[in-house]
């Protein structure tokens, strides 16, 4: 039987801030585990120090946190400071595990810890020069996706067997919730898959989209629907904002919280996905902030994606502003009205109205709000919709305090006649287009663009056939989601590969053949 084995790395915190002072990472106690050598950074890998990047902490952040993860003052601060030091190198690791990667994520009530998981021994001096602590794990985190997707494609939306699937790198299984485990088992022997992967768990958790037919602040649809603004955005000059796609259809007009006449639906999908866009008029203004749900507001700098065990916070019409933890990505969940892929599953509590709020992580937009189960008196379980896929999907720019109008987040590969999209895990690669190749029969200038989320690092690479095997003859791998190939060549047939090096979530690839 595999076993995992743990191995800790001791390193001290050096922290100067303005207003946050992180305790000291020995003031919580690790897990037990084996000192490992090259156990101290080297002066090329040292762990970040935190010099006043986060000079205060987001409005009522703060205050949510301490009430909703039960943290004390100095916990809450230190959480926001190592969330902000430690992802950078969450980032990294991913990239430099490559195929062994098996995920990252955050422990510690001031999560002070990075965890980072690999399938080789060998990983383990980089892991530990990095300040991370080691997991070593019996299957990466690509092995685990096509699992999860195998497990989607064999169980059925109705009758309802399974409410959520995803990948739960802390276990290092893809974990299936069901309300009926003895049939979820036996849909799963039928997908085909390693079961020792799996774990299905029994729960009564029966997510459901949250909008309400109450009358409220916030944005309405029609007379009566009430949904929760997500994140200002920009098309061009056109002002707006995202939201869920079950807030509403293509058309259907908006009113804002006072009742006066906003916007009109751009753009919405749902199930499959679950985003939207309304486009506003002259009345209403973009601007980067989130309601903090005490009169003031959190500033959106950017859409860098949290890790798991990041703390993420969640502003909603009904229930005002609430925090939790973010616990695990990529999942599946069945709705009445169908399956929505891709989210991200949070305990942030919310209520029926709240549905399309912003997710925020100190001041990085995440997602939108999607779905799930629970209130905010008994707790519960929130899934939302990660920004990226809604500004690729519309061609939006998020509006941030970079400046009016900020610099685009998304969507940079445009003009190309060839367009094709798709989703990756963290590791994972796909061929385009669609698998397949195209040929040329003249020599010329191939141009390819790439355009993925912010915070991943995807590559590109241009591959030639040469009668026996595909040879790369064109690569752009810089440690960024958007990735640029210009390369002339002979007549054959050729083929992009698109690889993610760091963390997951779709992409773009636009590309021109001569």
């Amino acid at each position: 039987m595999f076993r995992r084995h743990t191995v800790i790395a001791s390193c001290a915190l050096t922290a100067t801030a303005l207003a946050l002072a992180a305790v000291p990472a020995g003031a919580e106690r690790q897990a037990a585990g084996t000192q490992a050598p090259h156990a101290t950074p080297s002066a090329d890998m040292a762990v970040p120090v935190v010099s006043a990047a986060l000079k205060s902490p987001p409005p009522g952040m703060l205050d949510a946190l301490e009430r909703d993860l039960g943290l004390t003052p100095a916990q809450a601060q230190a959480r926001l400071l190592n969330e902000q030091r430690l992802t950078p190198v969450a980032l990294q690791l991913a990239r430099r595990l490559g195929p062994h990667f098996g995920g990252v994520w955050l422990r510690g009530n001031s999560a002070h810890t990075l965890v980072a998981a690999t399938t080789s021994a060998a990983d383990i001096p980089v892991i530990l020069d990095a300040g991370a602590q080691v997991e070593i794990v019996p299957r990466p985190l690509t092995e685990l996706a096509t699992i999860k997707q195998k497990i989607d494609e064999a169980l059925p939306p109705k009758p309802l067997v399974s409410s959520a699937r995803f990948v739960d790198v802390k276990r290092n299984k893809v974990v299936v919730l069901s309300p009926q485990p003895e049939d979820a088992q036996n849909f799963i022997e039928s997908a085909g898959v390693d079961e020792a992967a799996v774990v299905v768990l029994p729960t009564t958790e029966v997510p459901q989209p949250l909008y309400d037919l109450v009358g409220g602040n916030a944005y309405y649809i029609g007379v009566t629907t009430r949904c929760s603004i997500g994140f200002p955005v920009l098309k061009g000059t056109q002002q707006g904002f995202v939201s869920a796609g079950h807030c509403g259809n293509l058309g259907d007009t908006t009113a804002g919280f006072n009742r006066v006449a906003q916007g009109i639906f751009q753009g919405s999908t749902f199930p499959g996905n679950d985003y939207s866009w309304v486009a506003v008029n002259s009345n209403w203004t973009a601007t980067p902030a989130v309601d903090n749900g005490e009169g003031d507001t959190v500033s959106v700098a950017g859409a860098r994606v949290a890790i798991e065990g990041a703390s993420v916070c969640r502003s909603g019409s009904t229930t005002d502003f609430h925090c939790g933890l973010i616990q695990q990505r990529d999942a599946s969940i069945t709705y009445p009205q169908g399956t929505v892929f891709g989210l991200t599953r949070t305990n942030v509590c919310a209520e029926p109205g709240d549905s399309g709020g912003s997710f925020i992580s100190i001041d990085q937009a995440q997602g939108v709000t999607s779905g799930g189960s629970g209130d905010c008196s008994q707790g519960g379980t929130t899934y939302f919709q990660p920004i990226g896929p809604i500004l690729t999907a519309y061609g939006l720019t998020l509006r941030t305090t970079a400046g009016n109008p900020p610099p685009p987040v998304t969507g940079t590969c445009t003009g190309f006649p060839n367009t094709y999209t798709g989703t990756l895990a963290a590791g994972a690669s796909a061929y385009q287009p669609k698998g397949l190749y195209y040929r040329t029969t003249a020599k010329g200038l191939h141009s390819g663009c790439l355009d993925a989320d912010v915070g991943t690092d995807f590559d590109l690479y241009l591959q030639k056939w040469n009668g026996r095997s595909w040879t790369v003859v064109a690569t752009s791998d810089s440690p960024g989601p958007d990735e640029k190939i210009s390369y002339t060549g002979t007549a054959g047939y050729y083929r992009y590969r698109v690889v993610s090096s760091a963390g997951s979530g779709p992409y773009t690839l636009g590309f021109k053949v001569p």
